[in-house]
């Protein structure tokens, strides 16, 4: 079975290592497999493509790159700022995610 991650598709994430380190993005992907997640605008990498239908130039592309999911921490939706997730049972008995700086609930 595959370990329960801290962030999921959606969030709004800030790098707190590496060479993208202080930036924010929106996750696009995560490879729970891999333990990583793709973020939009961060870890750009270029790839070189050959020329194909889709890109008849072809040519250098910028194209995001997976980032380890421990350089990530989720953005407080209600203040903004990084955060630690905990997870607790809400009142109708489902696991839900919540902010440790401000106690609230993350949808």
């Amino acid at each position: 079975m595959q370990k329960k991650l801290h962030i999921k598709k959606g969030d709004t994430v800030f790098v707190n290592a590496g060479e993208s380190k202080g930036q924010q993005g929106r996750v696009l992907e995560v490879i729970r497999s891999k333990e990583r997640a793709i973020v939009e605008g961060i870890n750009l990498v270029s790839k070189h493509t050959k020329p194909n239908a889709k890109s008849p130039q072809g040519g250098i592309v910028k194209k995001e790159a997976p980032v380890h999911i421990s350089n990530l921490m989720l953005v407080d939706p209600s203040t903004g700022k990084p955060t630690r997730i905990g997870r607790k049972e809400s009142d109708n008995g489902r696991l839900v995610r919540y902010s440790k700086k401000s106690g609230e609930e993350i949808k």
